[in-house]
């Protein structure tokens, strides 16, 4: 019996397997290490944030993106976009020195017994264990609009699913969308030598603006702090203060999660994006069918047009929606069972991230209905990690009797003392 089985490896089932590990705790990690920094994104991409808040997370601090920065001989400077690929290189060294060795068996169930979880793998093994984290990154909760959902694989695609656009090179590709993953998809698709046309609803699209320098004035820095995910007090206040945003009623957190920090292009992409990729501004799709081979996308303009777009293939750079009915290798009563954020199908957590069954606690982007946008970001990882694990030796501490069996879902839960950050 394991104290904790972490379900996931990446930014943030590492940083907590690693807090949990430093605090002595038996535990076992199911995942393929950086799976979806590995196997769903394009060569050619960079991250978004800035290196100084992208560090996975351990109790020491011995193993940031700096220190990892220093070991392989090149800087990770602040205003300078870093490569995804150099980003996954860091998730893969910092597992191999802050985690137990990561079992890269997939988690098929996990089910409530008598003394915990029972955790089943497709490969035929089954555990047990006290608590269980489920940090399973963003790949269950794609989002596809209705009406591109039922074109099969080969006219249409999410922008996740895509570790190569070699193969639409000469193609036509509508691309949907108007955030990061569309623009810099579209943006690789037109320099690998496809012909890409975006989508958006938007009139305009957002750029950030270019990052200010870590080194200001006092005046300045007060106007306009920065934090892990921009400038500015709003920002700052998603970043780091997450444990207050829990605190706000149910239907301001979800609708902060679903509004904040809003569809925009990194500042580094712009001048590649409007140089090649012409956009449908303005458009709203109507409806999809496939004629001659190709997918034809009837559109509605704001000035009550109806324009036809052709293409090869349809890109659905739309995000991903946080929902405990995605996540199918979660036992279905307890599926049910556990307590959700308002009217979504997101789990309300404790300030330990513990759901509303003793002893089940979710990290990432399920998380963000209850403590903001920053759990979207890997930024999020080290307050998640630092709490979910106080959490979990709570949980153990704590434990007079067997848990029971999943009751009907309610968002009640024990309260305890919030850990420090």
């Amino acid at each position: 019996m394991y104290d904790v089985a972490v379900i996931g490896a990446g930014p943030y089932g590492l940083s907590i397997a690693a807090h949990a590990a430093a605090a002595g705790m038996s535990l076992r990690v199911f995942g393929r290490t950086m799976a979806s920094w590995r196997d769903h994104m394009p060569d050619g991409m960079f991250l978004k944030s800035e290196p100084w808040s992208s560090n996975l997370s351990d109790p020491a601090g011995d193993h940031t993106l700096d220190q990892f920065s220093e070991v392989r001989g090149f800087e990770a400077v602040h205003g300078r976009p870093l490569p995804i690929g150099t980003f996954t290189d860091y998730g893969m060294w910092f597992a191999e020195r802050a985690v137990p060795a990561v079992d890269e068996q997939t988690v098929t169930l996990v089910a409530p017994v008598a003394d915990g979880f029972r955790v089943e793998t497709a490969e035929g093994e089954s555990i047990r264990a006290r608590t269980v984290v489920l940090a399973v990154g963003v790949m269950p909760f794609v989002r596809v609009p209705e009406r591109l959902a039922w074109l099969p694989a080969e006219y249409c695609s999410h922008s996740s699913g895509h570790a190569d656009l070699g193969p639409f090179r000469n193609k036509d590709v509508a691309v949907v969308g108007a955030g990061q993953a569309a623009l810099e998809t579209a943006t690789l698709l037109a320099e690998q030598g496809a012909r890409p046309r975006l989508v958006a609803r938007t009139d305009r699209l957002n750029w950030n603006a270019v990052p200010e320098p870590l080194g200001r004035g006092l005046l300045r820095s007060l106007r306009t702090p920065h934090s892990g995910l921009g400038t500015g007090w709003t920002s700052w206040a998603w970043s780091e203060i997450p444990w207050a945003v829990r605190k706000l009623p149910a239907a301001t957190r979800e609708r902060i999660a679903s509004t904040a920090l809003g569809p925009a292009g990194a500042w580094w992409l712009r001048e590649r994006y409007e140089r090649r990729v012409p956009a449908l501004l303005g458009h709203s799709l109507h409806s999809a069918e496939i004629r001659g081979g190709r997918v034809r996308l009837a559109l509605n303009a704001r000035d009550g047009s109806a324009p036809v777009l052709d293409a090869d293939h349809v890109v659905a750079a739309t995000g991903f929606t946080p929902d405990l009915d995605r996540l199918r290798l979660l036992d279905a009563a307890l599926r049910q069972a556990v307590g959700t954020v308002g009217g979504s199908r997101a789990p309300e957590l404790s300030a330990g991230f513990e759901s509303s069954y003793p002893g089940l606690f979710f990290a990432g982007l399920l998380t963000a209905p209850s403590f903001g946008p920053s759990m979207r970001f890997v930024h999020g990882a080290t307050f998640t990690a630092r709490r979910l694990v106080a959490g979990v030796r709570s949980r153990l501490r704590g434990r007079a009797a067997p848990a029971p069996m999943p009751r009907p879902a309610a968002p009640a839960f024990e309260e305890r003392a919030e850990p420090r950050s």
